[in-house]
Parts: structure tokens; sequence; C-alpha cells
């Protein structure tokens, strides 16, 4: 998984390019693939980064559908080369009307401001992958869920593999849980070929985990160190993954993890970014000995392994943050232990 050392991320359209840039096993995948690709909630944090990849590793055609509420949304997906289409997944009619595809991203989902919003919480991740699974029953769908659907894991181990006991903690998770089911039933009942990914957190420079310790460090404010261990995925290669994915949809649906290979330390990567902001990390807390942790040992044996460290994103992170880049304005809550986003 080790890279040497590459120069900082200056800017987001460097940032764009750098998760889009797609390797000789992506492009293969990607020309392999028939008709018209459809990313279902491409205006979320993944969704640009993942369709851009799609266009630049000669998808035929990438066609992005969302409500795009914020219209410059719509306006700079468009820039990247992806065709758009405007529609509440949830409205039966719009869904109807959406074009036919073989292949297809089901990415909507619904978690920050989830507590308080219990009610479109389920109906965007339950009822909404079902109302797909009617719509597309002959189409490769992966299924891009959350590995907020396990129990925590003993930090002293590899984390929860597909084959361990689910156990989600509130009602973001439940309802995560509750899509999946419907979506293994509708892909059995109807022999439709599905991969569901439960994602953990991707990260980049203007959204995950490691942003999230960066910036408590730079402004010298305390980090709680009870959720004292995470994995983390650079973004670029969450994408490449997901564009590989179309050969692992079976059915009955076939689950995977899809997270970084290390069980890192918060504490640790605090330290780290500490160094690199000449600032002294100020920890509360200790930490628990089970953490929200995953094991992609799996995913790997079939598409080998990430190609971006973790050290590389540290550096990457801290230079953003010493020079004010921009982000999304959107902690991940990654500290919660209740399930309560």
């Amino acid at each position: 998984m080790t890279t040497t050392a590459k120069e900082p991320i200056r800017t987001e359209v460097e940032l764009m390019d750098a998760m889009s840039e797609p390797t000789p096993e992506v492009e293969a995948a990607v020309r392999a693939i028939d008709g018209d690709i459809l990313i279902l909630g491409i205006a979320g944090k993944m969704g640009p980064s993942l369709g851009r990849l799609l266009v630049r590793a000669g998808a035929k055609s990438v066609i992005g559908v969302s409500r795009f509420s914020n219209p410059a949304d719509r306006e700079s997906i468009e820039a990247l080369g992806v065709k758009t289409i405007k529609c509440d997944l949830l409205d039966e009619k719009g869904v109807a009307d959406l074009p036919e595809s073989n292949s297809i991203f089901l990415m909507a989902g619904h978690k920050f401001g989830s507590t308080g919003n219990e009610s479109l919480t389920w109906a965007m991740n339950t009822w909404l992958p079902a109302r797909v699974m009617h719509r597309y029953p002959s189409s490769r769908i992966v299924y891009v869920s959350s590995g907020n659907v396990y129990r925590y894991s003993a930090v002293s181990g590899n984390g929860a593999s597909e084959a361990d006991p689910v156990d989600p903690i509130g009602e973001y998770a439940q309802s995560r849980l509750g899509g999946e089911r419907l979506v293994q039933h509708l892909s059995q009942a109807n022999q439709t070929p599905v991969a569901i990914i439960r994602l953990f957190y991707a990260t980049e420079l203007r959204y995950g985990i490691v942003l999230d310790i960066a910036q408590k460090v730079a402004a010298g404010q305390p980090i709680n160190i009870q959720m004292g261990h995470v994995n983390q995925i650079w973004q670029g290669d969450a994408n490449a993954f997901l564009a590989r994915s179309f050969p692992f949809c079976e059915s009955p649906a076939h689950i995977l993890n899809l997270t970084g290979p290390n069980i890192l330390s918060v504490r640790h990567l605090a330290h780290q970014l500490g160094e690199r902001l000449g600032k002294e990390p100020i920890l509360e807390g200790e930490e628990a000995d089970t953490a929200l942790l995953g094991d992609s040992s799996a995913l790997y044996s079939l598409a080998g392994r990430p190609s971006i460290s973790t050290d590389q994103i540290v550096d990457w992170v801290a230079w953003w943050v010493a020079n004010n880049g921009a982000t999304h304005g959107k902690p991940t809550k990654y500290e919660s232990r209740t399930g309560k986003f």
C-alpha cells in the first residue's frame, strides 16, 4: 500500500484530478461496460469524483441523477463530462421516467441530520433502494451501503468482516440495514445481480476524519478520543474499487466491505498532524476497547489493495488545513458512539 511521497494538492481542481485518475485496471473495467452508467445520488460527497473517474476511464456515457437542490452542483457535475437528470428519487413517476441502464450505482442515502428527521432517513435508506430494485430488475446494481450496520469491533482485532454479525446502533444504521435486507430480498426474488458495498469512511481534503482531527489540532480544540480507532481510505482509491465492482454483482447479493487496510489510532493521527502543523494536540478521554472498524480483505483478494497510504493522506490534509483549503463544512461525527448523526 505504501507510495512514494507526492507533492501537495493545492487546489480543488487538482484534488478532483487526483481522485479521478484512472488506473489501467479501472480503464479496462469501465470500457467493458456496455451502454449508459447511471449514478443515482450523484450530488453527494463521492458522486462527482466517481462520475469524473468513469468519464476519464472511457465510459460510453455517464448519467448522474439527483434532486440538485443547488443548481451550481448540477453545473459543476456537467462540467466534469457527466450528463445529468434532475429527479427526486422518492417520487414514483420520477423514478419510472429514468432512462434504462444495465449498470447502476445506487449512492443515494441520508445520514447527517437523520436524528430528528427519522422518517426521511428511513424513506431514503430503506424505501428508496427497494424502489430502485423494482425499477431495474434486470440491471447490475452496485449499492453503496454503510459499515455502520456492524456492531463495534475489538480494536485489538482486524475489524468486522462480511461474515460477522450485524448489530446497527441508532436509527441511521438500522435504516441502512433495512435497505440492505430489501435489496437482498429483491435480488434473490428477481435474480437481479447486486453488489452491496459497505463503505466505511472515505476521506479527501474537504471531508473526512483526518480533516476533522486536523482542524481541531490547528484550532487548539480538544479531541475526544473515546472512539479511539478508525479506518480510512483515500476517496480516489474508494472510487477505483467502485468503478471495478460490476463484475462482483451476483444474485443472491454479494456483500463486500470497502475501507482502508489499517486500524488507525486517533491519538497517533492527532500527533502526526500536530507535528506537521506545529501544534500540540489537546486530547480528552480514554480510548474505548471497541470501535466501528471494518476488514476489507475479501475485496482486496478480488481487486488488490489501495494505492494511497495513510501517511500520504496525513501529509496532504495537513498542508491543506495549513493553507486554508476549502472544505465541505460537514464534520463526519465519527466520535459518536450512540449512532446519532
